[in-house]
């Protein structure tokens, strides 16, 4: 940071500055820790409840970063991509899809991370049928890698005129952002399309063909970007996410040829969920791999995921 060229770069000079700011204040914690432990244990039983919330926020910042003791892979430290999408259910499905696309957007602004879609493609009624979207801050895809899976709603369906019980489900997979990849991709392997933005309804947002859809015709890997102001901006981070998504590819299949690579099929149907999340007839979220459960669903899909993501880290083998 010392350096006079530093700040030439903003996005990057940014990205360096937030990154040195937590990790001095993950230092400052670990340096403090035993004084402050040492401090609540002495407080007589009288005074104790008067530092109940400060013992509280303690404690949670302890789970937190201890948590990242378990986050050594690859691309933990980094940001995440987010790809949701739509799948048996029709139209709640859809709405299923983006209340899942906004639980994870609760989720990140409680994490202080930062949120944006990169694209969107709408149902007929303003649902979502597949979205992207960047996660970024410090082990955001550490945080986020084990939700990937099938996601499944119970509910009383918001679209059926007779008020009838629906099942609906949803595919999130979560990728790292990958910057700076050394992936060599031959540009008659592409085919870039360009279309104007939408919105809900599929009503066009823009009147100019900004947004951009990259195919990567040997392993059929389709990304589109319709977030930035730019044509050229769309086709840089679409790039980027291409990249992101062959490298991870690659990661898989050490030893295959790029145009070997596929992407796995997954089901988005019954007996794939990896966690069911019930309305009606009782409240209930429950993950299926760890056996953690909350009573309260509607906390959980205003972002409340510390509980879940915690077990899934602790109990995953490769951690």
């Amino acid at each position: 940071m010392q350096d006079p060229d530093f700040w030439k770069d903003h996005e990057r000079a940014g990205k360096l500055s937030k990154e040195l700011n937590d990790l001095k204040e993950e230092v400052e914690f670990w340096n403090n820790f035993e004084d402050r432990l040492a401090d609540y244990l002495s407080i007589d039983d009288d005074l104790i409840q008067n530092k109940n919330e400060e013992i509280r926020k303690f404690k949670k910042d302890f789970d937190s970063k201890y948590l990242k003791i378990f986050l050594s892979g690859r691309y933990d430290s980094g940001n995440a991509l987010l790809y949701v999408y739509s799948g048996a259910g029709g139209v709640d499905a859809q709405d299923w899809a983006s209340m899942l696309l906004r639980m994870y957007q609760k989720y990140a602004e409680i994490r202080g991370f930062g949120f944006s879609v990169l694209h969107q493609t709408f149902g007929e009624q303003d649902g979502t049928k597949s979205a992207v979207a960047e996660i970024s801050g410090n082990y955001a895809y550490g945080y986020l890698r084990g939700e990937s899976g099938v996601h499944r709603l119970v509910r009383i369906s918001p679209f059926s005129a007779k008020d009838l019980r629906h099942t609906s489900f949803a595919l999130v997979d979560v990728l790292p952002e990958i910057e700076d990849v050394k992936i060599d991709i031959d540009p008659k392997d592409l085919r870039v399309d360009t279309f104007r933005s939408s919105g809900p309804g599929g009503q066009n947002v823009n009147k100019l063909e900004t947004a951009v859809r990259v195919t990567h015709l040997p392993t059929n890997t389709v990304v589109a970007v319709q977030s930035e102001r730019s044509q050229a901006q769309n086709k840089e981070k679409a790039m980027q996410l291409l990249k992101s998504r062959l490298s991870t590819l690659m990661e898989e299949q050490k030893t295959a040829e790029i145009s070997q690579l596929r992407s796995e099929s997954k089901e988005i149907e019954w007996g794939s969920q990896i966690r069911s999340y019930v309305l009606n007839p009782y409240k209930q979220v429950k993950d299926h791999r760890t056996g953690v459960e909350s009573s309260q669903p509607e906390k959980v899909l205003d972002g409340e995921l510390d509980e879940f993501i915690q077990a899934e880290i602790n109990n995953d083998p490769t951690t």
